[in-house]
């Protein structure tokens, strides 16, 4: 028998041995799944018991269950996928420890699977040849579903007595995973995280935990991972503040949505950067010269000032008639008050004090002797009893959302005011020519499509600075409606409904937007991790800052990859949303993204266009160097590449654009996908396409298993950030990449 059967027999021995294992942990699985459902059964008959306990231990059970059913039914996918040979003489007796997804205990309540965020289990990613910590064999289980495709081995301790009867099979884990095709989503690399990529995930809970690293490293995969740890290791702070995962976007998003839950987690909030305030979703992009103005520090300055103003549309005159005196406030008068209300405090919650306010200022105009004798008791009475001025009240100071202040600003004349000394003429042209002109002077009005994610940091500080309404005492929330009475209540939001001061004031609200949540104490985390760090403009670290100002964070990004053009400002913005939290530094060096190949020519672009690059070691080698193409016609040659990589990789081939071209390019792809049965078939990966044209910028924390740039130079050539975007596709690539150009 030749070398190579004896190693495939020995090999599939040993998938049928753990197979054994495996079947054994899903059969406990299964029962830890009945045994929960049984509880929320036994939850619902306390409801019949008759009394408050038993609906008090029917929604504490039913509650515990749901959440211990959601967690077993996550970890189905890659339940087991690591086990530990222990050195007998350190460990006598000591059965081999499996280690999975989430922890699991056999019907005498021993333990049958360690959870990977276990003390216990980190040594699997701990040990190395150098100090192998007691392990004489590292084991990496590959499954489908349940089932056992193939066994990974590491020895650590080749000295052991134990590493003489301990069959070894494979080529390594780490290789073999990185020689996996890529799909749609991140996969969990939780069976292959390497010893200085478990450091930073097992780093001190407190503080601020930096992860740095070039292209490749694994700084994402290990701060999910560092996430799913923290909630492990002090859940009932971290599930009841929440986590907050903040990405570059929507795509990125999507990419990593199913590493969490496959790690046994749900309890967390992923929201890319236009999606971070409550109500707001914005998918949109703007131009770069249009995104540089609105990510810089000096908006907010501009929505504190357009914050102030008074409302458009809104009238500049109050005149009453009582008793013998003619009472009129002028725009002048008003003025006055504004500033005397805005004064006390952010606009929204001075609203229970505007009739008062306005009452004062006509009460001193009162020179009549009938006015007078009659007291300021009556002269109240009698002007809240007037519609004339409980209708100018609601319009002239209505409570405020962020969406239609941001609206005032598409008045070219309004955003003049409160730009000058802020913005220059010409970053004020751009700013108009983003936002549109006002389609309806007096009703400003907005749809979910109006805002770019550039615009969610600028709603984000108007929402901050107008401030939360005064919310209404909770007893007093569904008793009858007094509009008058409330003029004066200190407690009470709002003088009526939104629909009844539209009607009331002739003066429409923001209708058809999704509006910022008004509770803004609701947005604070217990933990706020940052992925793609370097790119967060000024304006998007005031924003997320906030939501992390008593939390602990997760910062992870590689400057030389930063779109961002100004980057003290950025640091001097992170340094103030990070505060004086204790730091924690770890910087990853080995790429294991990439073959040594692509990133070769990756790295040679950055240092022959001056990047201060951090350059990881790519471990890996595939023999295939990067192709450049020059052709006569660019859609002939796009779709040759195409071809090429689909046919030569077996994941997922990224077609990379500048954004000029991306429409174009999206067009031509799908009439080869309508047109060419060969390309439609070799682009469909099962349920999902396994092409994706996307944007320099839309390609941040992603990677495919091929790689297809379209004109580079144009790329390079679309921002002041060019050459740092085009480095970041040419590192997008696993296994192969093809440049095209005219």
């Amino acid at each position: 028998m030749s070398v190579d059967a004896v190693h495939d027999s020995v090999a599939q021995q040993e998938i049928e041995h753990e197979q054994a294992f495996v079947d054994r942990v899903y059969r406990q699985l299964d029962q830890s799944t009945r045994n929960a459902e049984a509880l929320a059964r036994e939850g619902h008959g306390r409801a019949r018991l008759g009394h408050e306990g038993g609906l008090v231990e029917r929604d504490a059970m039913v509650f515990q269950a749901a959440k211990r059913i959601a967690t077993l039914n996550a970890a189905h996918e890659g339940l087991v996928f690591g086990r530990l040979d222990l050195d007998p003489e350190r460990t006598p007796g000591e059965a081999p420890r499996y280690i999975g997804r989430i922890g699991l205990r056999d019907e005498h309540r021993d333990t049958l699977l360690i959870d990977w965020r276990a003390p216990a289990a980190a040594v699997f990613y701990q040990a190395t040849a150098a100090d192998p910590q007691g392990v004489v064999r590292r084991r990496v289980l590959r499954c489908a579903g349940a089932r056992v495709v193939a066994v990974e081995d590491d020895l650590l301790d080749p000295d052991s007595g134990a590493a003489d009867v301990l069959p070894v099979v494979g080529e390594g884990a780490l290789m073999a995973q990185l020689s996996r095709a890529r799909d749609r989503t991140m996969h969990s690399i939780v069976a292959t995280i390497q010893a200085e990529q478990d450091r930073a995930i097992r780093a001190p809970g407190r503080g601020v935990v930096s992860i740095s690293g070039g292209p490749g490293t694994g700084k994402t995969v290990v701060a999910l991972h560092r996430a799913a740890f923290l909630l492990y290791s002090d859940r009932r702070r971290y599930e009841t503040g929440g986590v907050l995962v903040v990405g570059p976007s929507g795509v990125f998003m999507r990419y990593i949505e199913r590493v969490l839950p496959s790690l046994g987690e749900t309890a967390v909030a992923l929201r890319s950067l236009g999606e971070v305030v409550d109500g707001i979703r914005a998918t949109r992009r703007d131009d770069p010269s249009v995104a540089d103005v609105k990510g810089s520090v000096r908006m907010a300055e501009l929505m504190r000032r357009t914050a102030r103003q008074a409302v458009p549309g809104a009238p500049r005159e109050l005149r009453v008639f009582y008793r013998d005196d003619n009472l009129v406030l002028g725009t002048h008068e008003l003025g006055r008050v504004r500033r005397h209300l805005l004064a006390q405090g952010p606009r929204n919650r001075q609203v229970p004090r505007v009739a008062g306010a306005l009452l004062d200022a006509l009460w001193r105009q009162v020179t009549g002797e009938r006015g007078r004798e009659r007291g300021r008791e009556e002269f109240d009475e009698t002007l809240l009893g007037t519609a004339a001025f409980v209708d100018f009240v609601l319009t002239w100071w209505p409570a405020l959302d962020a969406t239609e202040v941001l609206a005032w600003l598409r008045d070219p004349d309004l955003l003049a005011r409160v730009a000058q000394g802020v913005l220059s003429v010409d970053e004020q042209a751009l700013l108009s020519k983003s936002w549109g002109p006002v389609r309806e002077p007096s009703a400003y009005r907005v749809t979910p499509d109006d805002w770019s994610v550039e615009d969610v940091p600028l709603l984000d500080e108007l929402r901050f600075t107008l401030g939360d309404v005064p919310e209404r005492p909770a007893q007093d929330r569904d008793a009858d409606y007094d509009p008058v009475a409330e003029l004066f209540d200190a407690n009470v939001p709002e003088l009526s409904t939104v629909d009844d001061r539209s009607d009331r004031s002739g003066r429409a609200r923001t209708s058809g937007a999704p509006r910022p949540s008004s509770r803004t104490e609701d947005d604070f985390f217990a933990h706020v991790l940052v992925d793609e760090a370097q790119d967060l403009t000024p304006m998007q670290w005031r924003m997320v800052g906030r939501r992390g100002r008593t939390a602990t964070w997760t910062v992870v990004g590689d400057p030389a990859q930063s779109s961002w053009p100004v980057p003290e400002e950025a640091a001097r913005a992170r340094e103030e949303a990070l505060g004086d939290k204790p730091r924690h530094e770890f910087h990853l060096s080995t790429n294991y993204r990439n073959s040594k190949e692509i990133y070769d020519f990756a790295a040679a672009y950055a240092e022959r266009v001056g990047l201060a690059a951090d350059l990881p070691n790519a471990v890996r080698e595939t023999g295939v160097a990067p192709v450049e193409r020059r052709v006569v016609d660019l859609r002939d040659g796009l779709r040759d590449a195409v071809a090429e990589l689909l046919d030569a990789v077996e994941g997922t081939v990224g077609v990379v654009v500048p954004v000029a071209r991306r429409a174009q390019v999206q067009g031509w792809v799908d009439e080869w996908g309508a047109g060419a049965q060969e390309l439609a078939a070799a682009a469909a990966g099962g349920s999902q396409a396994r092409l994706a044209v996307l944007t320099g910028l839309e390609t941040k924390g992603l990677e495919f298993d091929g790689i297809v740039v379209v004109t580079p130079d144009e790329i390079e050539a679309e921002s002041v950030t060019g050459r740092a975007t085009l480095y970041v596709v040419l590192t997008r690539a696993t296994q192969r990449m093809v440049t095209v150009t005219t």
